[in-house]
């Protein structure tokens, strides 16, 4: 599968009911903003004081007092920053071979340009203090927004239709892509402000899974892609599709929250 910046709009016929319907969507990232400053509030309050001290350190190189305020700038490139937006497209996800969903980095991460990678490669940076201050502010927005996408099903995908950008559906009588029903659509459909949304989450007591590495990660999004019901047969988003998917979507906030603060912990924490 090869992904683009997005998916380009199409017109197109699915079934009967879908005839002369315009199927656009805006381009989209895995997690909109909702979900990638959730994963950043929820991550923020489950870090240590030493953590917190640096963190807020770093922050204040780039304007920002926590770290939701940084939650988007990567996805934000794409208007900001086009040139580094170019050179980083393609660190937003991870492209399976098959749906076996095991992590072969030769072969699903060419040159180091994928997700599971560049987290690696900017927890590192992150953790060097012989790197400039503005360097390692860089790699912390950098990596607060990659652990958030990695959890997110799409973003580590194995159909070779761009992450379900190229998988049409119908949103509320609406045709839109399954990726933007997964990075916005269906957390918007709360209507639950960020700080809601993150008390909400914060007060579940379901165990989850933490720890582990981005390579991990990755291989839990893909097996949920696989075998959670993903993919909506009828290509029809309904309530009853809602009320499976969006507690999956929740899991994998918290889970993102929590390892993002394990991560930070442990980088901020270093030397």
């Amino acid at each position: 599968m090869q992904w683009t910046s997005h998916a380009w709009c199409r017109a197109g016929v699915l079934a009967t009911a879908f005839a002369a319907t315009l199927l656009c969507a805006p381009p989209a990232f895995a997690w909109g903003p909702l979900g990638h400053r959730i994963v950043a509030r929820l991550a923020e309050a489950q870090l240590t004081p030493r953590a917190w001290a640096e963190a807020q350190q770093l922050l204040a190189l780039r304007g920002a007092h926590h770290l939701a305020d940084i939650a988007v700038w990567a996805d934000d490139l794409r208007d900001t920053d086009p040139a580094l937006f170019q050179r980083t497209k393609r660190m937003h996800f991870v492209n399976f071979h098959s749906g076996k969903c095991v992590y072969d980095p030769p072969r699903d991460c060419r040159n180091g340009e994928c997700v599971v990678a560049v987290i690696e490669k900017y927890s590192a940076i992150l953790a060097d203090r012989s790197n400039s201050p503005a360097t390692r502010a860089e790699a912390l927005a950098f990596v607060v927004h990659f652990v958030g996408d990695i959890h997110q099903p799409l973003h580590a995908d194995y159909r070779h239709d761009a992450g379900g950008n190229d998988f049409q559906v119908r949103w509320h009588g609406r045709g839109t892509n399954l990726h933007h029903v997964w990075d916005s659509l269906m957390l918007d459909s709360t209507h639950l402000s960020v700080a809601q949304f993150t008390d909400q989450l914060a007060a579940q007591r379901t165990r989850i899974a933490i720890g582990g590495t981005p390579a991990r990660w990755a291989e839990e999004s893909c097996r949920i892609d696989r075998d959670d019901g993903v993919y909506p047969r009828s290509h029809f988003i309904d309530q009853t599709y809602v009320e499976r998917e969006l507690p999956i979507a929740e899991q994998r906030l918290r889970q993102a929250g929590a390892r993002l603060a394990e991560l930070l912990n442990r980088d901020l924490a270093s030397g």
